[in-house]
């Protein structure tokens, strides 16, 4: 079977499409599958890594820029669909999934051209503008949410949680020690601002080394700060003389989990994810900007089910993110209970419902039968139901 998944730009529309690609080859090793996204995406260097073949194409975003900048934007998905046809046309894919990002449109455009099945990922409870198009013209929907439904043709959509790559949980301590130059006996707090690193997480990070002196000989910190703060953040917990390791980007997330007491981070939804299926205490800090607030609103859920510490953007400073991260070492009751709450609610089994509805509309396209004979009937919020039923290269401090 040819699979293509396209999208990418950030970390979050770029993971649950590589832990699809995992499990589909992990079913069937002869599985072949290429992504398809731009050159200035996280794509471009994480998938070769993974060990995948990507294809790039001329896509930009096309919400919040200029005029001038949209009409471009315009210009380049007419580039992007010419080349999407003749990447298609030599892979000749069983199915092409979108799994978020403007780069996803062209490809998902080209393969309703060419009459190949598609689906695509909906990581957020309120999903992007390509999304929102592409969920009435695909043949079906995996959404993390159930708020997303609103957005989409209800027949279409398969409630099945956000894909998370298996061998996220597979990191051990032990290695995570030793891949970072961490010490055993000290309490880890692992900060992560997202792919590209958060300019505000890193600063209230550094703001933050202020009021934890007194801790400084108890704690340590393992910080991917993205390309553009690192030298900044690296020379303050030098100053201050805390220990740890600081990067601009970590590849061995697995381990980074593994080692880590606690978890600083933005509030994406794959970050999300990953932080239940790991079960790590996690202070998240939703990035205000996201499209209709959506990263505020999917951390507020899980604040409300006390799997999570949220600080809004509003109320992050240093003294505040201090506090809680000093809240947090000085209490292994509220880890526990962050981490058996966070557990409850993720979502190991996503990948796999994801995978069975992939394996169906590809086995659609090669048997000629009807969308609706060939699905899973356990489609999450349906089951049960009617039709319509209701609800690296490391660098050290």
């Amino acid at each position: 079977m040819r699979v293509v998944i396209a999208g990418g730009g950030t970390g979050g529309h770029l993971y649950p499409g590589l832990a699809l690609a995992e499990e589909l080859q992990t079913r069937d090793p002869g599985t072949e599958v290429v992504f398809i996204g731009t050159e200035r995406g996280i794509e471009a260097r994480i998938v070769p890594k993974e060990g995948y073949t990507i294809r790039f194409i001329p896509a930009e975003g096309f919400v919040g820029v200029s005029l001038l900048r949209k009409a471009r934007s315009l210009f380049r998905l007419l580039q992007a669909m010419k080349v999407s046809l003749g990447y298609l046309r030599d892979i000749r894919p069983d199915i092409v999934v979108g799994s978020g990002g403007y780069a996803s449109l062209a490809p998902l455009l080209c393969a309703r051209l060419l009459s190949i099945p598609t689906m695509i990922l909906e990581q957020n409870s309120v999903p992007g503008m390509t999304n929102r198009v592409l969920g009435h013209i695909v043949k079906s929907v995996c959404i993390t949410y159930q708020e997303s439904m609103a957005f989409f043709p209800r027949e279409k959509v398969h409630l099945t949680g956000n894909p998370v790559r298996g061998k996220i949980r597979s990191g051990s301590r032990a290695s995570g020690l030793r891949v970072f130059s961490l010490r055993d006996e000290l309490f880890t707090v692992f900060v992560f601002g997202g792919s590209s690193g958060a300019r505000a997480v890193n600063k209230a990070v550094v703001d933050a080394l202020e009021h934890l002196l007194d801790l400084k000989d108890k704690i340590q910190f393992l910080h991917q700060t993205g390309e553009k703060d690192f030298e900044f953040v690296r020379a303050a917990y030098r100053s201050y003389g805390y220990s740890g390791t600081v990067t601009p980007y970590i590849y061995q997330m697995p381990e980074a989990y593994a080692v880590a007491d606690v978890v600083v981070s933005r509030a994406g939804a794959s970050t999300l994810s990953e932080i239940c299926i790991t079960g790590r205490p996690a202070i998240v800090i939703p990035f205000p900007h996201a499209t209709a607030r959506h990263q505020e609103v999917n951390a507020r859920r899980l604040e409300r089910y006390g799997a999570v510490v949220m600080i809004r953007s509003a109320e992050l400073n240093g003294r505040r993110l201090a506090g809680e991260i000093r809240r947090l070492y000085g209490s292994l009751e509220l880890r526990d209970g962050l981490r058996s709450k966070a557990i409850s609610l993720g979502r190991p089994e996503a990948v796999r419902k994801v995978a069975d509805i992939a394996l169906s509309l590809a086995s659609i396209k090669n048997t000629g039968i009807g969308v609706s004979d060939g699905l899973p009937t356990d489609h999450g919020w349906r089951k049960g139901m009617g039709k319509r039923g209701g609800p690296e290269v490391k660098r050290s401090v």
